[in-house]
């Protein structure tokens, strides 16, 4: 039976005291986001393989994922907020439901349609209604394990701390390519890293609530349960003041986050657009690899090139965020701008190779870079806001990284088949702008790091 957390029912210690988290529990936070991001780079690998199989346009393999990223976009804050008021392990669990369930069902739905039991459009199209579970249920994860650690940690310490996590997805976009060649099993086909992946994320889930301690408030929120719990109006007031979100700032309800208010907006744009440059790159990569190695006649033999080229990338973004990011001390806006700089050269890199060393090292110079513009401006998203916020903060965060998924590779693969160029110009000309525009609005390193009393 899961113990009540210590955290939750202790006196909140003050900001630059808060304690570190034991490594048992950060070990199954890191597993959550492993989990789920081992899984999902699993199924991108094998997806231009399986799209080539049935016979459909890339375009619409690309577009098969944005319903699910509109909800993701949609669901991250609403159950940001609901984790302030009734616990992050909760809303972890019903995460990990919803990976485990859509990929069943995804796997499922492919497989009909690669048998020849169910037409190429119809297995697309329940294909990508299954996938919607990630995109509503799924979303409730992030943000958890977000607020989970951002409200645990001391300001000096938060930038390293969430890059270990952010690095949770970098070897889990190691380890899912890596496997997903090993999982088209006999049987089952290029769907077998779905089903798979689904199994482990039910073991995950398990270690997940028999492991972590409960740390639901430890009294119930007074008034309307419909009610935002940020509406500051008395009815909506959460009694519990031993959480471990106690504000910086003395106040007790802080005001719903808003994507572009002046604290954030800076941190938004740029991680919009610079999401949206990192998507168009993840959407390319798959089909720049069969074309240019000739591989669309034997789709099958594809996922192995396509998941090397993606192990490299994962490889690169984990020497960023395990590597360059504590080494070098980089605080979010250095993050942030050298990343989106360095990722603007691979994508040239990129764009020029035409055979798979090439591709793999112009992919692993983007995601260097993208390994690092991402944990800085979610540092810096979290640094601009105080711990009372953090569970909105974690919500804006997801749904930033979200959005860029809802068009950005659909957009970018419908511009490389028309033109190499197109696809890869726009995506250097995003990163430019990013540059820029974070150069001349992003907070000095300096002031968001200083401890507030």
């Amino acid at each position: 039976m899961s113990q009540p957390d210590p955290e939750r029912t202790a006196p909140t210690p003050p900001s630059d005291t808060v304690r570190s988290i034991p490594r048992a529990r950060m070990a199954l936070l890191f597993a959550v986001m492993l989990t789920t991001a081992a899984g999902n780079t699993a199924m991108q690998s094998v997806m231009p393989s399986i799209g080539t199989s049935l016979g459909v346009d890339d375009v619409w393999i690309s577009l098969a994922y944005s319903w699910s990223a509109l909800l993701w976009v949609i669901c991250a804050p609403i159950w940001a907020q609901r984790s302030d008021q009734r616990g992050r392990k909760a809303m972890m669990a019903l995460g990990m439901l919803g990976f485990i369930s859509s990929f069943v069902l995804c796997g499922v739905m492919l497989w009909l349609g690669l048998s020849g039991i169910l037409p190429a459009f119809w297995a697309l199209l329940l294909f990508a209604a299954a996938r919607s579970l990630y995109g509503g249920f799924g979303s409730a994860a992030p943000p958890a394990v977000q607020a989970y650690v951002a409200s645990r940690t001391p300001r000096a310490e938060r930038t390293q701390a969430l890059s270990l996590i952010a690095s949770s997805f970098g070897l889990g976009t190691v380890i899912g390519p890596a496997l997903a060649p090993l999982m088209v099993l006999p049987m089952i086909g290029l769907p077998g890293p779905f089903l798979i992946f689904a199994l482990l994320g039910l073991v995950t889930l398990v270690a997940l609530r028999w492991r972590l301690p409960n740390d639901e408030p430890q009294f119930p929120a007074r008034g309307s349960t419909y009610e935002s719990p940020y509406s500051a109006s008395p009815t909506s007031e959460v009694a519990d003041r031993s959480g471990d979100d106690h504000p910086e700032d003395g106040t007790s309800t802080p005001a719903k986050l808003r994507w572009f208010e002046p604290r954030l907006r800076p941190w938004v744009v740029s991680g919009l657009l610079g999401g949206h440059a990192q998507a168009m790159v993840l959407g390319i990569a798959g089909f720049l690899v069969l074309d240019r190695l000739g591989l669309r006649d034997d789709p099958t033999a594809g996922a192995g090139p396509v998941g090397l080229v993606l192990m490299a990338g994962a490889i690169a973004t984990l020497l960023a965020q395990w590597g360059l990011i504590p080494r070098l001390d980089l605080g979010p806006r250095a993050a942030s701008l050298w990343g989106i700089g360095i990722a603007g050269l691979g994508t040239v890199v990129l764009g020029l190779g035409q055979n798979l060393h090439a591709i793999a090292l112009g992919y692993s110079i983007a995601s260097l870079g993208f390994g690092l513009f991402r944990p800085g401006n979610t540092s810096g998203t979290s640094l601009a806001v105080t711990r009372a916020e953090q569970g909105q903060a974690g919500g804006v965060t997801a749904s930033v990284a979200g959005a860029s998924f809802i068009y950005a590779p659909a957009l970018g693969v419908w511009l490389y088949n028309h033109s190499d160029w197109l696809g890869f110009g726009l995506i250097v000309g995003i990163c430019l702008v990013v540059f820029v525009y974070g150069w001349r609005t992003l907070q000095r390193d300096s002031v968001l790091t200083a401890e507030r009393i």
